[in-house]
C-alpha cells in the first residue's frame, strides 16, 4: 500500500496549492499533514487493486464471471490494504452422453432458379433512379416527402422530416404508412392515417392513433439495365454466360458453407441439450452486452449509431435486450458445454494450429504474421482454436 501512496502523491502533487512551494513541489509529508493522509486513499486503492485482484485470481483458480464487488476492510497509511471482493464464478458444469448422439442431416444445393435470382439481385444492384412526374407512386418507388406527425392535434417531437427518401413497401414507416402514398403523384399534399405499435418505444404515443400531413415532392422509380454481355463487362466478365458460370460457383461455395454450419448447429444444439449446470444471470446479460456491442459496430460501419437505428424501428434497448435474451442463453449453454467436452476429451491447439491461424488472418488483413501476434492475446487464441477443434 505504501508503493501505491507514493504513485498516488506522484500523480496529484501538481494538483495541489501548498503556501511557500511551487507547483508540484510540496512535500508528501506536508500535504499528508494538512490535509489528512486519507487525501491519496481512493488512488493508492485504485493503484494497487488490479494486481493484487488478478493475483487473487491465479492463486485460488477461480473462473469470475461477474465484476467484482469490493469492500473495504482495513485502509490506513503503513498498515496493509485489506480488502474482499465478491465475483460470481463459473458453474460446474456436468454434461453426458454426447458421444453417438445423431441429428438430421441437412445439405443445401445450388439450382439454375438460384442462379436466376443472384441475377436479377445484381441487376437491382445496379438499377438507376429515374424521376417520373406524371407517373403515380407505386410498390417500389422512391418518394420523396415532407412530413409532420400529429397526435390529438398536437405535433409531436420526431414526427417531422424534409426531403426524406421513403422506398415504398420497404416498411421504414409506421404500418401503413407507405401503403397509404400509393396512387398519390409528384406535387400532391396528402393525409395519412396511422396508429402506433403497442410497442412503440415512445410510451405517450403507443398505441395511439396519428395524422401526418405529407407532400410528396418527388417520384423516383427504379430503371433496371438489361441481362446481357454488356451487363457481364461491368463484372470484368466478357459474356453473361461467364458472369452466370462465376456466379453458381460462388453460390455453390456459400451453399457449401451453409451446410458445414447447420450441420454444426444442429450437433451444438444437441450437446447443449444435454448440459446439467447452475448458469448464474449474470453469464446470460454478459452475452447480451457482447451481441449489443457487436451489433453496433456492423451498424456503425453503414453510418449509424445505435440510438438512431433504434429510433427509426420504433425500439428501445430494454427491449432490444430482451429480443436478444433467447440467443444469449443458446450461446452460453453451448459454449459451456463444448468447453466441458474440450476438457473432458483433453482437446488442445497445437503450435501448428497457432502458426496456420495467424499465417490466414496476415493473409486476410494483408499484414506480416509478426504483427498479427503483436495484436492478439495467445492464450485467447488458443483456447478458441482448440474449442472450433473440439466441435
Amino acid at each position: 500500500f505504501e508503493e501505491g501512496m507514493k504513485a498516488a502523491y506522484k500523480k496529484n502533487v501538481k494538483k495541489i496549492n501548498m503556501p511557500g512551494f511551487r507547483r508540484g513541489k510540496a512535500p508528501r509529508m506536508l500535504i499528508e499533514k494538512t490535509y489528512g493522509p486519507d487525501i491519496f486513499y481512493e488512488d493508492a486503492i485504485n493503484e494497487v487493486l488490479p494486481d493484487s485482484y488478478e493475483a487473487a485470481i491465479d492463486e485460488t483458480k477461480i473462473e469470475p464471471v461477474s465484476r467484482p464487488e469490493i469492500d473495504v476492510d482495513q485502509v490506513e497509511k503503513g498498515k496493509p490494504f485489506i480488502y474482499t471482493a465478491t465475483v460470481i464464478v463459473k458453474p460446474e458444469v456436468e454434461i453426458d452422453g454426447y458421444k453417438g448422439i445423431s441429428v438430421n442431416k441437412v445439405e443445401y444445393t445450388v439450382s439454375d432458379k438460384d442462379v436466376d435470382a443472384k441475377m436479377k439481385e445484381m441487376q437491382d444492384q445496379n438499377s438507376r433512379l429515374v424521376s417520373v412526374e406524371d407517373k403515380p407512386v407505386k410498390n417500389g418507388d422512391t418518394a420523396i416527402i415532407d412530413f409532420e406527425g400529429f397526435s390529438d392535434g398536437e405535433a409531436f417531437e420526431g414526427g417531422k422530416g424534409e426531403n426524406f427518401n421513403l422506398v415504398i413497401g420497404s416498411g421504414q414507416f409506421i404500418p401503413g404508412f407507405e401503403d397509404q402514398l400509393i396512387g398519390k403523384k409528384a406535387g400532391e399534399e396528402t393525409e395519412v392515417n396511422v396508429t402506433f405499435p403497442e410497442e412503440y418505444h415512445a410510451k405517450d404515443l403507443a398505441g395511439k392513433p396519428a395524422v401526418f400531413k405529407v407532400k410528396i415532392n418527388e417520384v423516383k422509380e427504379k430503371v433496371l439495365p438489361e441481362l446481357d454481355d454488356e451487363f457481364a463487362k461491368v463484372s470484368e466478365f466478357d459474356t453473361l454466360d461467364e458472369l452466370k458460370a462465376d456466379t453458381k460457383k460462388k453460390l455453390e461455395e456459400e451453399a457449401e458453407q451453409k451446410t458445414k454450419a447447420e450441420k454444426e448447429n444442429n450437433v451444438l444444439e444437441a450437446v447443449s441439450g444435454l448440459l446439467k449446470a447452475e448458469i448464474p444471470d449474470v453469464m446470460y446479460e454478459n452475452q447480451i452486452d457482447s451481441m449489443i456491442k457487436d451489433f453496433s459496430m456492423r451498424i456503425q460501419a453503414q453510418g449509424l449509431d445505435l440510438k438512431t437505428y433504434l429510433s427509426y424501428i420504433g425500439m428501445d434497448e430494454e427491449t432490444m435486450r430482451k429480443s436478444f435474451r433467447e440467443d444469449a442463453e443458446k450461446r452460453v449453454k453451448t459454449n459451456l458445454a463444448v468447453e466441458k467436452i474440450m476438457k473432458l476429451e483433453k482437446i488442445e491447439a497445437t503450435d501448428e494450429d497457432v502458426e496456420k491461424e495467424i499465417e490466414k488472418m496476415a493473409e486476410n488483413y494483408k499484414m506480416e504474421a509478426d504483427k498479427i501476434k503483436g495484436m492478439l492475446n495467445m492464450d485467447d487464441l488458443k483456447e478458441d482454436l482448440a474449442m472450433r477443434k473440439t466441435i
